[in-house]
């Protein structure tokens, strides 16, 4: 039995279609995969964070996590250590290249987010989030 789509099912599926390509522009405008663009941010936001604790604000796999730090390192953008609490654990942190990278990747995504929202008035994006975001606490 199919459903009928309603205003409300093509207005999320469209927000939620438009969202993703807008993430995929601009990685593909940094030419950075979303996971590495990610790491890095959440790094320069966080300062240095366990494996664990990226793994969980990334919401993506252990190894990931660690193929991502190493790469990264072998890029001389990140460093690791034993965390000398408890040396089960591996601490990453941004080298000062690493800094770098991440502000201007920053830099570059308000630059983009303000290119992006170039001739939407101010009071129609709020409007837009009020609105998704009253839908969502329903």
């Amino acid at each position: 039995m199919s459903r009928v789509e309603t205003s409300e099912d093509a207005f999320f599926r469209e927000l939620g279609g438009t969202c993703a390509e807008l993430r995929q522009a601009f990685t593909r405008h940094v030419g950075m995969s979303a996971q590495r663009v990610q790491l890095l941010v959440r790094l320069r936001r966080a300062g240095e964070t366990s494996h664990s604790d990226l793994r969980q604000a990334l919401g993506i796999d252990g190894a990931s996590v660690t193929r991502l730090v190493k790469e990264f390192e072998t890029e001389e953008l990140v460093g690791r250590r034993l965390d000398p609490a408890d040396n089960r654990y591996t601490l990453a942190a941004l080298t000062p290249g690493g800094k770098r990278v991440a502000d201007d990747l920053v830099r570059s995504h308000q630059s983009y987010q303000s290119g992006c929202s170039t001739g939407s008035p101010p009071a129609n994006r709020r409007s837009c989030c009020a609105s998704s975001g009253a839908s969502a606490r329903t």
